[in-house]
């Protein structure tokens, strides 16, 4: 249902939006109140994409430059890309709102399931569908698959006006379990079960300790510093002033953070998506179902156990969206840079990208459609902004 705002209700850029305009169903539509940026988004990534395939294509030795220095196993501009990108919209989080999220079972429970069981599984079974004949990109589809998302969900999910709290909430327990169970379920889905089915296997080694660090720079980090923005924004002038002032011009870095980070990251694997692009469209189709069937089942899950379009939006991007940095650290690592499996790994955030970014609207659509406002004196979801 439409969510009734409070004053301090602000877009996806931090900046304040009127809330008779949001829960008026004859006011103008969501996207039309986009700023500039998020208006047109979807132009600036497709731009953001090219660029960046181009500079990998036409400037000698650029991919090994931006590779020299690397942090958490990636390599140092896309590390900072994320961290400029991650940081306004956790610095937006309300911390004391979060007991709201760790006691709602119907998220926790949902999000759990959909992340680390339905998820892998789903990826396994179209890895082997599409690329049965196709072992390095097969290995490479069912890497990705593991690496739940803990970076870009965050955008994807403010930009839809998911729940911001949930969000943290979820990301942070998706980072434990992937801590945890990365390796784990590496070895069951490319050693055991294909064993037990019998197929062709694979061996995956990883380091629980590297994935660990993984998650504490790009979950940790931008996680305390917006947490302690907010406290000590507050505490100093005020909840008026930081979400009036302070908010709103930092908000517009996340998107120019998303932005620097494509560009860099298909700079980066720009040679080997356009040398191989038949192979890029066999390992896109597989991916393109995976997140079709995660974002749209976790949708109606969501709706079917009760959430609201905030926690519904928040429990689809969540487990639709892929830790892509994990997964092809991982891969070169484990195969090398110019292996099959990494070539997949890359290939997720071609498609991914604009997926979700479509679903973006997608989403914005569905609140419209699916989540009328309520009736007089019917209680709604609590606000999460």
């Amino acid at each position: 249902m439409t969510r009734h705002r409070h004053a301090d209700t602000h877009d996806p850029n931090g900046s304040p939006v009127s809330t008779t305009t949001l829960d008026d169903p004859a006011a103008a539509t969501v996207v039309g109140r986009l700023s500039r940026l998020d208006r047109f988004l979807p132009v600036w990534i497709g731009l953001a994409m090219a660029a960046g395939l181009l500079l990998g294509r036409l400037v000698p030795g650029l991919d090994t430059a931006l590779d020299a220095v690397q942090v958490g196993g990636i390599s140092l501009p896309i590390a900072l890309g994320l961290l400029v990108m991650m940081y306004p919209v956790l610095a937006k989080v309300r911390y004391d709102r979060l007991d709201t999220v760790t006691g709602d079972r119907r998220l926790l429970v949902s999000s759990l399931l959909l992340n680390w069981l339905v998820g892998p599984a789903l990826m396994f079974a179209l890895a082997w569908v599409f690329l049965a004949d196709q072992p390095e990109y097969r290995t490479g589809l069912i890497i990705v698959g593991l690496a739940r998302c803990i970076a870009m969900v965050i955008i994807w999910n403010d930009l839809a006006c998911g729940d911001r709290e949930a969000a943290a909430v979820l990301v942070a327990l998706n980072s434990v379990f992937q801590v945890l169970a990365f390796g784990l379920l590496g070895w069951f889905y490319l050693a055991v079960l294909p064993d037990w089915l019998g197929l062709e296997g694979a061996a995956l080694a990883v380091s629980g300790w590297d994935i660990a660090a993984n998650v504490l720079i790009f979950l940790g980090i931008p996680l305390l510093a917006g947490y302690l923005s907010r406290r000590l924004g507050e505490r100093a002038r005020g909840r008026d002033w930081y979400e009036r002032r302070f908010l709103p011009r930092i908000g517009p870095t996340a998107l120019h953070g998303l932005l620097f980070t494509i560009v860099v990251l298909f700079a980066l694997q720009g040679e080997a998506i356009t040398d191989r692009p038949l192979d890029v469209v066999r390992i896109a189709l597989p991916l393109l179902v995976y997140f079709a069937v995660m974002w749209a089942g976790s949708y109606l899950l969501g709706r079917a156990v009760g959430l609201g379009y905030a926690r519904t939006t928040t429990l689809a991007f969540t487990a639709a969206g892929n830790n892509f940095e994990l997964a092809i650290a991982v891969a070169i690592g484990t195969f090398g840079v110019t292996s099959g499996q990494a070539l997949a790994g890359v290939v997720g955030p071609l498609i991914e990208v604009p997926v979700l970014v479509a679903l973006v609207y997608v989403s914005l659509w569905a609140r419209r459609r699916f989540f009328p406002s309520p009736a007089p004196g019917r209680p709604t979801e609590p606000a999460p902004r």
